[in-house]
């Protein structure tokens, strides 16, 4: 019979060592396959998209919500990030998008809509969401917060958006989608593209990152749905719609403002002020946009505007003005200010048109002001700009000085922003309608700028996505 061989008792601290490890390597495992998952698996992200849907397939808007929420153990500079949200063209329709709601505040969110290089059935286009360098830094585990958006047809027809690529119907509540893609810096760490373009990086589109709006500036290229979009209250825009003058009181209507598609425009959007009549105050409508914060008092001021001559159907000889106002809130006050341009292609108050009116007011009350008439046709696209700095009132068009003001016509309060066009007077019967167009406006605090200066910030705000951006402290 053989001996038994007894186990040593120094093996057990080496066993129990060895089953530590492998728990312990289990376990780490563990949590890597609970943070990586939803990602893609041959990735280490730095960061996370989640997506939401306030949408049916069927929709006049889509409404994605995104969120960005960072991942990694290092801080993510929200400016270096870009988004994409992938859709497939309906008609060869054009497309716009804005922002609707965020924390990070609209005017620090960028939205450019491109088509595809090499474009998949469910993705000819998509639209690329970025942040300003005013965009806050995520730390590791910090979330964006819901970004809402608003993505729509420039010829209103309701979007399909059944074969969308980054549409999903069930995704009501957050939750991650690799079909939206996220970038940093360029390099994709979130999701998967479209088609048969490898998850490698592109050369990283030109983006608003590097872009920083002085303090002082408001920019505004109207993309908006429509008159109830909500986002033109958030962005600081009242449509008038109560009594009172100037024109044919009690007619100022919501259904007079519309935001069209408009090749020649830049951009290929604009606001739309209509007029239209039947020669009885039943039968007029007139349109008015006011800016709702005191957001000019001295510096520059300009505004690409549309004129016309002659009413976009029926017959002309309509007393009409076309305007482009800063007006103080209340007309009572002491320090009242207003500062006008006034276009009247048939004339008005016993003056013969084309004439432009361009009036420094010191009160409202009537001719407390001073004024002169520009007497030439303006049909067309034109940049109008005021300047007032240094106790001067400088109003101009294309750049070309046309008036001057100064004294006691100069601001003493700040003013409103009013854009409208209205009737003096109803002079014949018969319906006829008439059409004000505005581009963009801009404007800087406190410094005079040259009209090429002011087209060449328009274009980087056109180039970067900002469709809107507010730093103006009297909000």
């Amino acid at each position: 019979m053989g001996r038994s061989r007894s186990r040593s008792p120094h093996r057990w601290p080496s066993l129990l060592m060895a089953m530590v490890v492998v728990l312990g390597a289990g376990v780490a495992l563990y949590g890597v396959w609970r943070t990586n998952a939803d990602r893609p698996a041959d990735e280490n992200s730095l960061l996370t998209v989640r997506y939401r849907t306030e949408t049916p397939a069927t929709a006049p808007v889509g409404k994605p919500w995104l969120e960005v929420i960072n991942t990694s153990s290092q801080p993510v500079a929200l400016h270096k990030v870009t988004l994409r949200y992938y859709f497939s063209d309906d008609d060869s329709a054009g497309y716009a998008a804005n922002c609707l709601q965020t924390t990070l505040q609209c005017s620090n969110v960028t939205q450019v809509v491109r088509a595809m290089s090499n474009p998949a059935p469910t993705a000819t286009h998509y639209l690329q969401v970025g942040f300003t360098s005013a965009a806050r830094t995520l730390a590791p585990g910090q979330t964006s917060e819901g970004i809402g958006l608003q993505l729509y047809r420039l010829d209103r027809e309701d979007l399909d958006q059944a074969d969308d690529r980054s549409f999903d119907p069930t995704l009501t509540h957050y939750a991650p989608s690799t079909r939206v893609t996220g970038y940093v810096d360029g390099v994709l760490f979130w999701g998967q593209e479209p088609g048969a373009a490898p998850p490698a990086a592109s050369p990283r589109p030109s983006n608003a990152s590097a872009l920083t709006a002085p303090a002082g500036t408001l920019f505004d290229n109207f993309h908006y749905t429509d008159a109830a979009d909500p986002a033109v209250t958030a962005n600081g825009w009242q449509v008038r719609t109560d009594g009172g003058g100037p024109g044919i009181a009690g007619t100022w209507s919501a259904d007079a403002i519309n935001f069209p598609a408009n090749r020649k425009a830049q951009g290929g959007q604009v606001l739309q002020l209509q007029v239209t009549t039947d020669g009885t105050r039943q039968g007029t409508r007139q349109a008015e946009l006011i800016g709702i914060d005191n957001t000019f008092f001295t510096g520059t001021i300009a505004a690409r505007i549309h004129f016309t001559d002659k009413p976009a159907d029926g017959r002309n000889g309509d007393h009409i003005i076309e305007s482009f106002c800063m007006i103080s809130p209340k007309s009572t006050s002491e320090r009242y200010t207003e500062l006008d341009f006034e276009y009247q292609p048939n004339g008005g108050w016993g003056a013969p048109g084309p004439k432009l009116d361009t009036t420094s007011w010191r009160s409202a009350t009537p001719g407390d002001r001073t004024t002169r008439a520009l007497h030439r046709t303006l049909a067309g696209w034109h940049t109008l700009m005021i300047t007032a700095v240094h106790g001067k009132v400088t109003y101009s068009i294309d750049g070309r000085p046309v008036f001057h003001s100064s004294g006691k016509t100069f601001p003493r309060e700040p003013m409103r922003i009013h854009l409208n066009t209205w009737l003096i007077d109803l002079p014949f019967a018969g319906e006829r309608t008439w059409n004000m167009q505005v581009n963009w406006i801009y404007s800087v605090d406190g410094k005079a700028v040259s009209v090429a200066e002011v087209q060449s910030a328009v274009d980087g705000f056109y180039s970067n996505g900002i469709n809107y951006i507010n730093t103006t402290t009297r909000q």
